[in-house]
Order: structure tokens, then sequence, then C-alpha cells
């Protein structure tokens, strides 16, 4: 599968581009590096890469911006970025081939998942826009909050499009300026969103897109005196280089981190929904999700029947060329990655995990790109890798447990603290448990995801929230004016 979108980018010279102060032009620098189909393993596309010069003007143009935009009514906001919401919805397909080329989005998870819900993050950015008070009283004082300023905003490979939108929306709506720094395992879809920004008519500088390293751009937004806030979405190892970088000027850093998330099944859970939920909540996006539920806990003499119904609900996915509107799953998005998801399914079996499905290697009838068989290890100890590292792939752990008080013990012995799930019948159970859980956000018998929902983590998870209103305040300062009638 070829694109047009991508063709198009291509012939424009766009892959080629920046895009500073609202304008296309080649970086300071000759770097370029291959976009990776990673179902066929051959390159794509070639995307120039940026430096530290580009940064430099990428900065100068957000700061320039900024006291303009910062003080554009609320209305004028919220109409770009409605548009730019729409935008994005009319331009479905070009964004879910590109993601699908790009990071192996299967084309119907990418049509039906992947773009709509970058969507949404757009429409809840407006909504929230249109009813948060920038000023309130306490008694004589005047409570405002304004615009933190210039944010530079550095995106993973696993949602490219989607996590955009979840930090362009907020920043666009507070009256943020910023630059973008896209992963730059997956930039294709970037380049089509900042084509998005221009088109909606965004004011010069109030967006910059800046492709490149984290070695190098990530590194040099971080210790940048011009930034005000960095919001970073990626490993922990990741965020723990940015907060250091970040520390001398002491900008606010957002993180949103790693995660090892628990699936607690209650002893009264009705199992044959729980655990083919379960399952499918663990492998959604191939278990490239830092939130994914990896971790099963389960009644102890229930083990054997979880077990079946998970071995039967991996073996209804379907996984194989992307491009295939059947297709469930497709490839891990980079090697790097697929070698890693490989090693830890090896650990699990050295280290004595017990082999429910799947297992090392590819799939059967696929030879090349890189695909890993979804697989299911039970038996898991909480000693073991696999149920103390993030793999990032299509790896779920059924751990048993004895009593409910066991079952939270091992849920929060993690040093993660990101999502978590509880599957179980009774409500005051339930909240109870949920209140234990020592997690940023808790999924109760597996609800509806919803944008407005606040979403981070406790412990290496991170620090800070997206989504909803607590999300948006994260590019806010708070400023407090004494004697004001």
């Amino acid at each position: 599968m070829t694109s047009r979108s991508i063709e198009r980018l291509t012939q424009s010279n766009k892959v080629n581009k920046v895009f500073i102060d609202g304008c296309w032009s080649a970086p300071l620098n000759s770097r370029r590096i291959a976009v990776i189909n990673p179902a066929t393993e051959e390159s794509v596309a070639e995307v120039a890469l940026g430096g530290e010069a580009d940064v430099e003007l990428a900065l100068l143009s957000a700061r320039k911006a900024f006291p303009a935009w910062s003080v554009t009514p609320v209305s004028e906001r919220a109409a770009i970025i409605e548009r730019i919401h729409r935008l994005v919805l009319d331009r479905t397909e070009a964004f879910a081939q590109a993601l699908t080329l790009e990071m192996g989005a299967p084309i119907t998870y990418a049509r039906t998942a992947q773009v709509p819900l970058a969507a949404e993050h757009l429409r809840a950015a407006r909504e929230n826009l249109l009813s948060y008070q920038f000023e309130t009283r306490r008694g004589d004082i005047t409570i405002m909050r304004e615009p933190i300023g210039v944010c530079a905003l550095i995106t993973p490979w696993n949602w490219p499009l989607y996590q955009i939108t979840a930090k362009v929306g907020p920043a666009l709506a507070t009256g943020c300026t910023m630059v973008l720094k896209p992963s730059e395992l997956s930039p294709l879809s970037a380049l089509l969103f900042a084509e998005i920004v221009e088109e909606a008519g965004v004011p010069a500088g109030v967006f910059n897109l800046v492709n490149g390293d984290g070695a190098t751009v990530g590194s040099a937004l971080a210790s940048h005196p011009e930034v005000d806030m960095i919001s970073i979405t990626g490993s922990t190892r990741a965020g723990v280089l940015v907060a250091q970088a970040a520390a001398p000027t002491v900008k606010r850093v957002a993180q949103e981190l790693g995660g090892k998330s628990p699936n607690l099944v209650l002893p009264d859970a009705d199992l044959e929904r729980a655990i083919p939920l379960g399952v499918g909540a663990c492998f959604r996006n191939l278990g490239q999700s830092c939130s994914a539920p990896t971790r099963m806990l389960v009644p102890r003499d229930r083990l054997t029947e979880v077990e079946d119904l998970a071995a039967e609900a991996a073996g209804q996915f379907v996984v194989g060329d992307p491009t295939r509107v059947e297709t469930t799953h497709g490839p891990i998005a980079n090697r790097g990655q697929y070698e890693r998801v490989g090693h830890m399914i090896d650990l699990g079996i050295a280290e004595g995990a017990r082999l429910v499905c799947g297992g090392p290697g590819r799939p059967e009838g696929l030879d090349r790109g890189f695909f890993v068989r979804p697989t299911v290890f039970s038996d898991v100890e909480t000693s073991m890798t696999i149920a103390r590292e993030e793999i990032f792939g299509p790896v779920l752990s059924i751990i048993p447990y004895d009593d409910v008080d066991q079952a939270v013990m091992i849920a929060n012995d993690s040093v993660y603290g990101l999502g978590a799930h509880i599957q179980g019948r009774d409500p005051a159970l339930l909240r109870e448990v949920a209140g234990r859980l020592r997690s940023g956000q808790v999924h109760v018998n597996n609800p509806a995801w919803s944008p407005h929902a606040p979403f981070g983590g406790y412990k290496r998870s991170g620090n800070g929230r997206e989504y909803g209103i607590e999300g948006l305040e994260e590019y806010l300062e708070t400023k407090s004016i004494l004697g004001l009638n």
C-alpha cells in the first residue's frame, strides 16, 4: 500500500521540511531518517531531521507569537480548534493510511480508533475551553488562570496522532504557543497534522513542528530557557532524561510515562465476559499502550477456567497484513521494539512462566515484518521480569491470588501506577478496591473511554494529567490579585 497523502507529502517536499512561523522550510542540517513500514521492513519515505538551530528558530517564533495569541478571545480559539477537529475527521482516510504505513496499525483499527479518538481530544479541548472560568473570586481575592507560555510537546510512536491532539488541543485552548517534536519513528501523521493546522488558520508561530530525535531536538527543547513547560509522553527512561535536562531552568514538566497495569478479576466476576474483554484490552494496539492491563490477577481456584478463556480469546485475533480490513493485529511498530518483545517472551519461558498460547517467533505464514504471536503466560510469579517490566507488546501475564487483600497488594507491587482495571459484581467491593489501588486511572468492568477522564500516573508513571479539565490546567499558571474591588 502506498498512501496518496504520503506521495503528496513527498512530491511537495514537505518530508524534507520543518514547519516554523507558519512556513515550510528546509531544516538547517542535512540529517535524514528512513520511515520503515513494519509489515514489510522496507522504507516508505525519508524525512529530514531538524537540529538545535531549528529548535532556536521555532522557539523564537513561538515566543514572538505568544503575546497576541495568549489574549485571543476564547471564541476565536474555540473556532480554530473546531476547524482543526473537522479537518482531522474529513481526512480520516489519509491519516489512517499514514498510520498503517508508519507504525503498522491495522487499517480498520486506524480508521475506527486511532483517528477518531484523536479527534475526540480536540472536541473535548474546545468544550472545556468554552466552559472554563479563567477568572474567579475568593472573597476579596481575584484568581486568574493564564497561559503558561511557550510549550514543548514530545509525542511517541505508538499513538502518533492521538498523543499530538491530546497535547496540542489544550495548549491551543489555553492560549499557549508550542513546538511539537513527534517521534522520528512515526513522523508522517505529524506532517499531515501540520498541514491541517496551517489550513485551519492558526496564526504563524503559534504551532511549530520540528522533526528530530530525542538526543538532539528533544534535549534542546527540554533544556532551553525559552520553554516554559514541556509535556512528554514516552518511556520512563525518556521522561527521566527530559526532567534532568529541564531542571536547571525550573520549567514545568508534565510526564505520561510507562505502566504495568493490573486487571484485578474479583472472585464474583463473570469470567466469560471479563476474561475475553481483559485479553482484548491488553492486546489493543498490539499491546503498545502504556496503560495496557498486562497483569491479569485471578482467583487461584479459577485459574484453569481463566486460562481456557484467555487462550480462546487470543485465538480469535487475526494477525497479519495491516492493509487488510479483516486484520485485527498488525506488526510491532519498529525493529527495536520487536526485538524487545521477543526477548521478553524468551525471558518469560526461561524464568518458568507457563506458556498458555503464543510464544517465540512470527505467526505461521509470516516470514517477514515485525510480527509476533499474541502470547499468554500463566502461573506468573510477581518476581518474574514479565510481571515487573513494561513489555509494550501482546504479552499477558496471568497471576493467581488467594484473597482480595493479596490481589490488591500484588496490583500495587509495581514502580508504575498509570492504569488499573477491576472486574466484579459487588458495587461496594468494586468501590473499595478502586480506592485502594495506587493508580491514576481505574476502569471498572470495562467502561467506555472518555476524553474528559483525567489521565496520568502515580509513582514512576509520571507527573501531571492529560485529558479533561485537569489536562487543560496543565497549560495554565495561577495568579492571585489582592486589593481589587
